[in-house]
């Protein structure tokens, strides 16, 4: 069945929306409501009640269409208002703009009642609609803070206070975790951090292998060494590049198993840097199963916020890990491929390379 936020529903359509009535299936909701001659009911696609017979069906746009044409809203579904799913979506939108705009830390049960939910309801539903937990949110928040203060110049302690740790020490505990590097490291643009890197050729072409103290950093992947360690040099501008050692060559092996064979699980610890919106898009992206794709609309609505189809497009492209964190899985809603950062073609390998594992 086509995805129905995906099309535009007319007359042509009816068919289709008789099967979403008649599956009950709340994908539909707020795209169209349908009408019953007999009752002079309008409902939701998903409404519980009894189905009424096809003949008498008829079907609209809007429930405002619904009851200009003399049809009055179902108590039950209660089509006149938004739905029970976008109801707790829109919850916890307003809870991640809570955690935005506080400068301090708020505890689960505050910020539960904060949206009139329950502790235990409002984590599960919370992570099921970010990717996170509240307090990995506010973590994520925190970070991305501070390394908009640092790039502006701020001097370190106050950064770090006005990024809303609430000590130094605080701060210090997970000063690695939050940037791979220390904070005069990271705002005098990773000056003095190592990285090390390794240029090889696989399967797709040249690729490039960096890590940092924290893991492994970047995954480039291109037709020219010279031009991988440019952009190397651009995503660390200030950093201690060296060709990596023995050990790690061992490392990169793995990762280049992995390349040529997406979906195998590296076992390597990763230093992800993003922020708090792209860690919920590349989290989503890593739940796409292999051989499938799905579209930017797809994980916008995934992560709870389905207007922000660009925006998923953008924290895409800043992926820095490349098939690890697999943007390649993403196309556009009529199928097509799309812009990929390391070529269109590239992007098509891999799904290629992908539907021929899973046909062995």
């Amino acid at each position: 069945m086509k995805d129905f936020h995906d099309q535009t529903y007319d007359q042509t359509h009816d068919e289709s929306r008789w099967q979403a009535v008649e599956t009950r299936d709340n994908r539909a909701d707020g795209q169209f409501v349908f009408a019953v001659k007999t009752t002079g009911i309008c409902c939701r696609p998903s409404c519980s009640a009894r189905h009424p017979l096809r003949k008498n069906v008829l079907f609209f746009e809007s429930v405002e269409e619904a009851v200009k044409a003399g049809f009055r809203p179902c108590k039950r579904c209660q089509p006149d208002k938004l739905a029970p799913e976008q109801q707790r979506i829109d919850r916890i939108t307003q809870a991640c703009r809570i955690l935005e705009t506080s400068s301090e830390r708020i505890v689960l049960a505050e910020l539960a009642q904060r949206v009139a939910m329950s502790p235990f309801h409002f984590h599960r539903l919370f992570k099921q609609v970010t990717g996170l937990t509240p307090q990995a949110f506010q973590k994520a928040v925190r970070a991305k803070r501070l390394r908009e203060q640092l790039t502006q110049g701020e001097p370190v302690t106050r950064a770090v206070y006005e990024a809303g740790y609430q000590s130094g020490s605080n701060y210090y505990q997970q000063a690695d975790a939050v940037l791979g590097m220390t904070a005069k490291q990271y705002r005098q643009g990773g000056e003095r951090a190592w990285v090390h890197f390794v240029v090889g050729t696989c399967r797709l072409g040249e690729f490039l292998v960096a890590q940092s103290e924290r893991g492994i950093c970047a995954i480039l992947l291109g037709s020219n060494a010279n031009t991988l360690i440019a952009e190397l040099e651009t995503l660390f501008p200030h950093a201690l590049l060296t060709a990596g050692d023995e050990q790690f060559s061992r490392r990169v092996a793995q990762i280049v198993s992995c390349i040529e064979h997406p979906g195998q699980q590296l076992a390597l610890p990763l230093d992800i840097q993003g922020t708090a919106f792209q860690q919920q898009v590349w989290q989503a992206l890593c739940e796409i199963p292999v051989g499938q794709t799905a579209s930017y609309r797809d994980i916008a609505e995934r992560i709870g916020k389905p207007q922000a189809v660009r925006a998923v497009a953008g924290a895409c492209a800043a992926n820095k890990l490349a098939v690890i964190i697999p943007c390649h899985r993403v196309v556009r809603h009529d199928g097509a491929l799309s812009g990929y950062r390391w070529g269109v073609e590239r992007k098509r390998q891999l799904l290629e390379i992908e539907a021929e594992q899973q046909g062995e």
